[in-house]
């Protein structure tokens, strides 16, 4: 049974507290339910695999509610639950897609980059020293695309979009905000790098928290804009109040957990969306508005050292919490520089040992999406995995003219998305950023029946056109 610490500030009891919190999260159900989203019972797969991405494992809320679950849980082998969980919702999804008449063909023929960088991460499995633990993460990796889909193929791309980020936000910063309040010994923990406490809410860490907070407070920003310009009404007014109640718990999240890179990603999202709706800017010079941006922040880093004056504005120190000091140390290591030492098997075996000399804590990532992939795929999948993200920037370069609202959603979580891997991971395994990822660069036919979009035909408006040219 769940044993609270100490009470919230409030004086309500935590017991009390849970069942307000259930109630809660029940009545906002309800309200979604309500509104009669255009999406079916087959949503409930991808909501499950975000919910348990950005929370915890099966296991782990197992023993949080009380339920007797042996141990036995290894770094090689995992949790056989947890393996279990994602299969049964694998299964489940690509009995969705069949039935839905997948088309396995037209998907690879449009997301050729990405189906190649999931080719080459299973190639990978075979010279890695654990081979079957390898081949069982792939597995579970093919999750990713096969949720992604199912939204793809739901009646309403956008009403599945909204509705599932919607419901992962009632859960996630609900438990979160009950947890840091009232069940400290289940919303905070010891950090592993400086042995302080830190907020974790219902998340498996601190960075697990900002990840997810970034994501919906980014997605809360860009249906925001949405709702605001619908009709005046009582559908208008509920929707505005809920958007902000969830807000402001995703701000008093953000002021407990001090979540730097985060709040840093999410700011720097919303500002990109927010331009990108201005009248001045040219939604076809997207790509030269971002090339000017990325020569001036290079400009200020060689002039005026811009990154000492960010490390301190956010109170942080030159190394980045010991970060610095983990990538010199990890570079060091002989591996493969060319094929890296096979899909998600760095962090295993005797390099674990290795990196946990002369630290207080044993690492577990390298804290940089870019050298954990370096570090697994070699610079092979590290140049594959950029080729990816740069044709998912093209195709949302001609959402932007094609579907204006959803493609400056795409560009700002794209944006965030990248920032954000400087100094966390999240091309890895799971990660509910990964999936959110394969739903904005994934290209598939979406309209009223799901698998039936109007194909595009070869000859492209001419404002898509002048956007392409501007690229080169």
């Amino acid at each position: 049974m769940i044993r609270p610490i100490v009470a919230s500030i409030v004086g309500m009891p935590p017991p009390v507290a849970l069942l307000f919190t259930i109630a809660f999260i029940i009545f906002l159900f309800r309200h979604d339910i309500r509104e009669k989203p255009n999406v079916t019972r087959a949503l409930w797969l991808p909501l499950l695999w975000m919910l348990t991405g950005c929370t915890r494992p099966l296991t782990e809320w197992l023993r949080i509610v009380g339920l007797p679950i042996s141990g036995g849980v290894s770094a090689e082998e995992g949790s056989p639950l947890d393996a279990c969980f994602y299969f049964v919702l694998i299964a489940a999804g690509f009995l969705v897609l069949n039935k839905r008449g997948f088309n396995l063909g037209q998907f690879v023929e449009r997301n050729g980059w990405l189906v190649a960088f999931l080719l080459y991460c299973f190639l990978t499995i075979f010279w890695s020293d654990f081979p079957f633990v390898a081949l069982k993460r792939w597995i579970k990796v093919l999750g990713l695309p096969i949720m992604a889909l199912i939204l793809f193929t739901e009646p309403d791309f956008k009403e599945a979009m909204t509705t599932l980020m919607k419901r992962c936000a009632y859960i996630f910063l609900t438990l979160s905000v009950l947890f840091i309040k009232y069940y400290p010994s289940l919303g905070r923990k010891y950090d592993d790098w400086t042995g302080l406490a830190v907020i974790r809410g219902a998340a498996q860490s601190k960075n697990m928290l900002g990840a997810g907070l970034m994501l919906l407070g980014l997605f809360l920003f860009w249906h925001l804009l949405q709702v605001w310009r619908r009709d005046r009404g009582r559908a208008r007014r509920n929707e505005l109040l809920l958007i902000t109640a969830l807000m402001l718990m995703i701000v008093y999240l953000f002021k407990v957990a001090h979540s730097a890179t985060s709040m840093v990603c999410l700011l720097i999202g919303v500002l990109v969306v927010a331009a990108l709706g201005m009248r001045s800017v040219n939604k076809r010079h997207v790509g030269l508005y971002l090339l000017a941006a990325v020569s001036a922040l290079a400009v200020a880093e060689l002039m005026f050292g811009l990154s000492g004056y960010v490390i301190a504005v956010l109170h942080r120190n030159p190394t980045l919490t010991d970060r610095t000091t983990l990538w010199a140390d990890l570079l060091k290591i002989k591996i493969n520089p060319i094929f890296g030492v096979g899909f998600e098997s760095f962090w295993l075996g005797d390099r674990l040992v290795q990196l946990h000399e002369g630290r207080a804590f044993q690492p577990n990532e390298a804290h940089n999406g870019y050298l954990e992939t370096y570090l697994s795929l070699g610079l092979v999948g590290l140049s594959i995995l950029i080729v990816v993200l740069i044709v998912a920037f093209r195709k949302i370069g001609l959402n932007l003219v094609r579907d204006f609202e959803w493609g400056r959603f795409q560009l700002g979580f794209l944006i965030a998305l990248v920032l954000f891997n400087i100094t966390e991971v999240s091309f890895r395994g799971p990660n509910t950023l990964w999936l959110v990822f394969y739903l904005i660069a994934i290209e598939y036919p979406k309209g009223e029946s799901g698998v039936g979009e109007p194909e595009v035909t070869a000859e492209l408006p001419e404002e898509e056109t002048e956007f392409v040219h501007s690229f080169g």
